[in-house]
């Protein structure tokens, strides 16, 4: 509205100075002043009773001056800077905060609940633990739960990010907020919908931008010392002058009450910017001090670990498989909750093995899973067996574990040990390259607080570089800690469970990694990473130190422009009319340029092509299906150097098949098909060069051992001068494949969702 009656206040004026009525003219910019007078006047008290004396009074002086000395025009033009200036904030603040506004407005308000083959609409405060909801096509689902006929093709994007659809079995959990782009899905509730995860995001989302960063407050430290120097420049320009109008045109420019509004404006924005990636920050506050941060404290376990086990190898007793180990400790597994138990039967299928359906089941907690598969008795979990009473392969399989950190699930047939499973908690794929993007974006100190034992937390910490290491912390430990770092540096904790949430409520940004965390640490923290990609962190830094420094650009390159105008009008070479319109530029252009919080940053990442990202999709899931060769390569060296001269030559044969009809046509299809697809968005061919010379050494060496059978397959066994080498060639491939794999998944495969 004021806008609206300063700008025609300002058109008809000069409509009628074109007329040639010059006082019809100052009667509308008269006008236009005065009405623009009565809503600053209201800015300025309500700033002073909040024991701020912030740049509107030198608007409201500037109004008063020029309606004083008679410059109507200039006085029109501050009363249409102001309305503008207002106007320009709020249309910013709307775009800027258009994606949290979107998480509210899409909150479901309602559900279909079934009774029977009834369905009624409820409201969502309505539905409780055990109901069941509909839930159509295209809708959002209203509360967590869990399939209860499947399967359910979900958009997750608004939760995670991610554009790809994600298919929900039967049994499965979904979260709510999610949206269903399949068919019509049943979907029993197993929270409250004021409990469940997307209430929670909303709740955060309507806390976010609520309290006031420090450097917005720092803008008004600005007007602190800018608005006594505004008055006494406009006082020397009176008294230098000789004329009260050279003193209203200083003050006319230096009336920047959108231009220190252009600090909330880049918080806001970086706010818009976080919540499209995939973090939701609470206010302007904690983006701000997540700028300024030096110090970084992770846990380990779901925030630089997945936090679900994966099979590491399966050992088998001599005269055995590793599928065979795996089939049968998977068939029993099926029916255990427990989840090393579920990361057994998902390898066993990822691997495409039959399952078969077990009988007479008993699991006792803690000791494993008892049952009879294929009419033998076969148990899952620990062993009785003392170690120094075992077989060899099983105490090499017990130091293994122990080396590697990993927990063993021993497999007994009719009461003998028959192989060993290891399973481990992998790293993230993105975290090392994670926390290198954390210390280019200023982060000086990194440290691991975790409560897992010492020996697998220093071995994670060694391979993404962290600089200290604190094992078997409990809550008390970690808050102390946080405490400590916190009195040296700005600190930032991060962590997923419920004993995390008192160190991320007392660091002074706490990160919670809520797409799988609790909601104890969701709640403490400032900052929460609703998709469940540790990057994610990295990206908030990114943003958040962007935003800061154009915040802190904005509104310090803005004084600087009105301070040269001011001088300018010192000199009298500016009158208020023209300085008016000058200072409507200077604004503009300031909060225009605070807008660039919400755009990305040139060169923040590479930008890859759907078909690239289903590329890389397709050979992840290729190294996780090949996990049964670099087992077999392993396992063939292994009988090399125990001399086990009768399983010897049929293992390094089936190793040799192996490499020929699945490691060397991935390995190639990755040459010729991956890497070109990379090149262009990781700037060029060189970025992949050191892993296409991984290709020629995996291919040399298979090409080698399949020389090696060839040799041994024409004497009908393995000469003795060829075991030296061809031992050394499996330990090499072994060696070499390890490592190119994890270059590749944290170099490439972690570029796509």
């Amino acid at each position: 509205m004021l806008l609206a009656a300063t700008g025609a206040a300002l058109a008809g004026g000069g409509a009628a100075w074109l007329a040639g009525a010059p006082d019809v003219a100052d009667g509308f910019w008269m006008a236009g002043t005065a009405i623009a007078v009565v809503p600053s006047v209201v800015w300025v008290v309500a700033a002073l009773r909040k024991g701020r004396a912030g740049v509107d009074l030198i608007a409201a002086l500037a109004l008063a001056g020029t309606l004083a000395v008679g410059e109507y025009l200039a006085g029109a033009l501050v009363a249409l800077m102001l309305a503008t200036g207002r106007a320009l904030d709020a249309a910013a603040e709307r775009r800027a905060s258009r994606d949290l506004r979107a998480l509210l407005e899409r909150a479901p308000r309602s559900a279909r609940r079934r009774i029977g083959d009834d369905v009624a609409v409820v409201p969502l405060r309505d539905v409780r633990v055990g109901d069941v909801v509909v839930v159509g096509t295209g809708e959002v689902v209203p509360v967590d739960g869990r399939v209860t006929a499947g399967p359910a093709l979900l958009d997750e994007a608004a939760l995670t990010g991610e554009s790809a659809l994600v298919e929900r079995d039967t049994g499965e959990a979904v979260r709510s907020g999610v949206v269903n782009a399949g068919g019509a899905v049943d979907i029993e509730a197993t929270a409250l919908a004021e409990d469940s995860t997307y209430a929670r995001i909303v709740r955060l989302a309507e806390q976010a931008g609520a309290r006031r960063a420090p450097v917005v407050r720092l803008a008004e430290r600005y007007a602190a010392w800018f608005l006594p120097l505004s008055l006494g420049v406009a006082g020397a320009a009176w008294w230098l002058g000789g004329s009260a109008v050279r003193a209203v045109a200083v003050l006319v420019v230096a009336t920047p009450c959108p231009l220190l509004l252009a600090a909330p404006v880049a918080i806001v924005s970086g706010l818009s910017r976080a919540a499209r990636r995939g973090v939701i920050v609470r206010d302007g506050g904690a983006l701000e001090r997540l700028g300024r941060a030096r110090t970084l404290l992770l846990d380990k376990t779901g925030t630089l670990t997945t936090g679900r086990p994966r099979v590491l190898q399966v050992v088998a007793a001599p005269g055995r498989t590793p599928s065979e180990v795996l089939r049968l400790a998977a068939s029993l597994d099926q029916m255990s909750p427990h989840v090393l138990a579920e990361a057994i039967v998902a390898e066993a299928r990822a691997r495409g093995l039959a399952l078969r359906a077990p009988q007479e089941v008993t699991e006792e907690p803690g000791r494993g899973v008892a049952g009879t598969v294929d009419g033998r008795r076969v148990t899952v979990g620990k062993t009785p067996i003392p170690l120094d009473a075992r077989p060899g392969w099983a105490r090499a399989a017990d130091n293994r574990a122990a080396l590697d950190g990993a927990a063993v699930a021993w497999l007994t047939v009719d009461g003998a040990l028959r192989g060993a499973i290891l399973l481990l908690d992998p790293l993230r794929h993105d975290a090392p390259r994670t926390l290198r993007r954390l210390r280019s974006a200023g982060i000086t100190r990194l440290l691991m607080l975790t409560g897992d034992r010492a020996e697998p937390a220093r071995e994670v910490a060694a391979v993404v570089g962290l600089d200290e290491v604190r094992a078997e912390q409990s809550p008390v430990d970690k808050v102390a800690a946080v405490r400590e770092e916190a009195a040296r540096a700005v600190t930032v904790m991060v962590g997923d469970g419920i004993n995390d949430a008192p160190a991320l409520a007392a660091a002074d940004v706490g990160v919670a990694m809520g797409a799988r965390g609790s909601t104890a640490s969701s709640e403490a923290a400032d900052v929460v990473l609703v998709s469940d990609r540790v990057d994610r962190l990295a990206d908030a830094m990114e943003i958040a130190v962007r935003t800061r420094r154009i915040a802190v650009q904005s509104a310090v390159g803005g004084m600087a422009m009105s301070l040269a105008a001011m001088v300018a009008a010192l000199l009298g070479r500016l009158p208020p009319a023209a300085g008016a319109l000058l200072q409507e530029g200077i604004d503009v252009v300031v909060i225009l340029n605070a807008l660039r919080a919400v755009l990305p940053r040139r060169g923040a990442g590479p930008v890859l092509e759907p078909a690239t990202e289903d590329l890389i999709r397709r050979f992840a899931a290729e190294h996780d299906d090949l996990a049964d060769v670099l087992d077999a390569v392993r396992d063939a060296a292994g009988l090399l150097a125990a001399g086990d001269g009768p399983r010897v030559l049929g293992a390094v044969r089936e190793v040799d098949r192996l490499l020929t009809e699945r490691l060397l046509p991935h390995e190639y299809a990755e040459e010729h098909e991956l890497y070109p697809a990379l090149a262009g968005p990781l700037g060029g061919g060189e970025a992949t060069a050191t892993m296409s010379r991984a290709h020629s050494e995996i291919d040399r060496l298979a090409r080698r051992i399949g020389t090696h059978v060839r040799v041994a397959d024409a004497d009908g066994q393995l000469r003795p001068e060829q075991l030296e080498d061809l031992r050394a060639c499996l330990y090499g491939l072994h060696s070499v494949l390890r490592l190119h794999f994890v270059q590749e998944e944290e170099n490439y495969f972690s570029l796509a969702p």
